[in-house]
């Protein structure tokens, strides 16, 4: 009898962590369940190890844990199991025995439900509440590269003289100014890619043209990151209106559509909508900047909590990602104060595990002291995913501390008036930081809190299974 073989598609909005331990985790899986796999990667560099039409046309059935779009429209027909990155990491396993066991629904497309609601564990990526999710989560991915590069580069500038771009400027040098002006395009364009990829996203390619246009217009108008959000999202769903209008048309007008219809119809409807938008998408935008820019420094210790919390609850989920995008969203506004805190706390759970494993040595077995080593350059990096395989044997214990680690963290960041011009890259972006020991010290305190508190829970609770065996053996 031969193998079974199973194809899947992993991705995650930032590309770089998620992605890639799902892919292990389904791959380390397989091989224990003997099952031929083949894992195609969505990260921040591009499609890797890309399925081809055979391995779809050869698969018995098919694993896509994605938090963005995979293309899943090609596996029509087959056997799909649909489910976010995060479950890929934790139920790898699980997820490869549904395919063995015949409970994975036949995928039909990415608009219609799957054929069995016994199977409905396995589908959550066609909710609607999971579906906006991913939606988003394409655009925060595509547009994430365009605020790192950008703002890095914006305080590259900064290092020449804080008004060193201003030819008028008695600091003035040509190289600051270059700097500042491509970093600036970066930033200009973050909008417009941010709606392209939400509606390309919900529509494919027409949807992406609508949703850059839109978003061109919220950029330019004022209406920033929310405004590019309502863009994509109206241009996706404008063009799958039109998609439904325009469905009764010949085939072998297919073309005319795609080419002509679609994108001036797709633009002129969107324009429209937007235009009316615009203006009180503005408004909302400059108060949602007014509120945090207060908040921050009236009550600095409560918002580094609730960033804290957030960070460290699921550390690269739906809460996570919540700060992470409003704190980019504020980023690319000129804000680099609340995504210094966000910075903080997402790097502190990897340290939090990485320092709990050297100081607390005797209670980690072999394997979790190298996962330990391994997350000091995780954690470093901005890389908060590290710290899912100790928070995942023991959550109700683990999350609180890393929560709590993180909170300190962040709020310490927040008191020290640190800037932080780019929204990843972790101890890699130092140079650039502004208050850059201060931002190094509040971490390093909320990571030796967290690590204490954490080392001596695993304390306790091999004291306690050490007293549990005596009692067993006297009795």
């Amino acid at each position: 009898m031969s193998k079974i073989k199973i194809i899947a598609a992993t991705g995650c909005p930032t590309g770089i962590a998620h992605t890639f331990m799902a892919a292990e985790a389904l791959k380390i899986a397989a091989k224990k369940l003997n099952v031929d796999i083949k894992v195609e990667t969505h990260g921040q560099v591009g499609i890797q190890n890309e399925l081809s039409k055979q391995d779809i046309q050869a698969a018995d059935g098919v694993i896509i844990a994605a938090d963005k779009d995979v293309f899943a429209d090609r596996f029509k027909g087959k056997p799909v199991i649909d489910v976010p990155v995060a479950k890929g990491i934790r139920e790898a396993e699980s997820l490869i025995q549904a395919i063995i066991d015949g409970k994975a629904p036949v995928f039909k497309d990415s608009k219609n439900d799957a054929s069995s609601e016994e199977s409905e564990e396995y589908t959550s990526g066609n909710s609607f509440g999971r579906a906006i999710y991913k939606h988003l989560m394409n655009g925060v991915s595509h547009m994430l590269p365009f605020v790192v590069g950008g703002g890095v580069l914006i305080a590259i500038s900064f290092l020449f003289g804080i008004h060193s771009a201003d030819p008028n400027h008695e600091t003035y040098h040509p190289i600051a100014k270059f700097l500042m002006d491509i970093g600036g395009i970066g930033f200009q364009l973050m909008v417009p890619i941010l709606a392209a990829f939400i509606g390309d996203s919900i529509a494919k390619r027409p949807g992406m043209v609508a949703g850059f246009i839109g978003g061109m217009m919220a950029s330019t108008g004022g209406a920033g990151f929310l405004g590019g959000i309502v863009a994509g999202f109206l241009a996706g769903y404008v063009i799958i209106l039109l998609s439904k209008l325009l469905s009764g048309l010949s085939q072998s007008l297919e073309g005319l559509k795609a080419i002509f219809l679609y994108p001036v119809f797709g633009i002129l409807i969107t324009a429209l909508c937007m235009y009316f938008f615009v203006e009180p998408m503005t408004v909302i935008n400059e108060g949602m900047k007014t509120f945090l820019s207060d908040f921050q420094g009236a009550n600095p210790i409560i918002l580094g909590l609730i960033v804290g919390c957030m960070s460290a609850f699921d550390m690269g989920g739906p809460i996570n990602k919540a700060a992470y995008v409003t704190g980019t969203a504020l980023l690319a506004e000129g804000n680099m104060y609340f995504m210094a805190g966000v910075s903080a706390a997402c790097i502190t759970p990897p340290l939090v595990t990485a320092f709990a494993t050297v100081f607390f040595k005797k209670y980690f077995n072999q394997s979790e002291r190298n996962a330990g080593l391994i997350n000091f350059i995780l954690g470093s990096t901005h890389i908060t995913e590290g710290a899912i395989p100790f928070a995942a044997k023991n959550p109700i214990v683990v999350i609180p501390i890393l929560m709590l680690a993180s909170s300190i963290s962040a709020i310490l960041t927040y008191l020290f008036n640190v800037q932080v011009p780019a929204p990843h890259g972790g101890f890699l972006v130092l140079p650039v930081v502004t208050g850059a020991f201060q931002w190094v010290i509040s971490i390093l305190i909320g990571s030796l809190v967290g690590a204490l508190a954490f080392g001596f829970a695993r304390k306790i609770s091999a004291q306690k299974k050490d007293r549990e065996n005596n009692l067993k053996q006297s009795a």
